[in-house]
């Protein structure tokens, strides 16, 4: 499998969503992306967050404040780096997307799911 998305992905893209890997903020192709469609995992096209959740966070990453569907995420406690968060992960492949914080917008879900541009596909509808 590994050796398959080494072919299929970018160096980057590989970095993040096999190895873990964080993409440096302000510097993702998605940040600023404000076409409707749906954001999908890199790795194995499953569709993750739609453009009509996307919100500008002043993260410096794409954040989203709901999934397309819950089942297509798994979210995974992370006490790396002295800090802890909770990794979210595609469920099909495993690939990491990225981390979910508890402060984005109120009046939806009150989540904001920070996620790595390398980590994503996109498609516009």
């Amino acid at each position: 499998m590994k050796e398959e998305l080494k072919k299929k992905l970018s160096p980057e893209q590989y970095r993040i969503l096999v190895e873990k890997g964080t993409e440096r903020p302000f510097t993702g192709e998605y940040l600023d992306n404000k076409d409707k469609g749906v954001y999908s995992c890199a790795a194995c096209e499953t569709p993750l967050f739609d453009s009509n959740t996307k919100f500008d966070s002043g993260s410096g990453w794409p954040s989203f404040y709901d999934v397309v569907d819950g089942g297509n995420v798994e979210l995974i406690e992370d006490k790396s780096h002295g800090m802890h968060r909770i990794e979210v992960v595609c469920a099909n492949c495993g690939g990491h997307l990225g981390h979910v914080f508890n402060d984005g917008p109120q009046e939806e879900t009150g989540l904001r799911y920070c996620i790595n541009s390398a980590s994503l596909d996109f498609k516009e509808q």
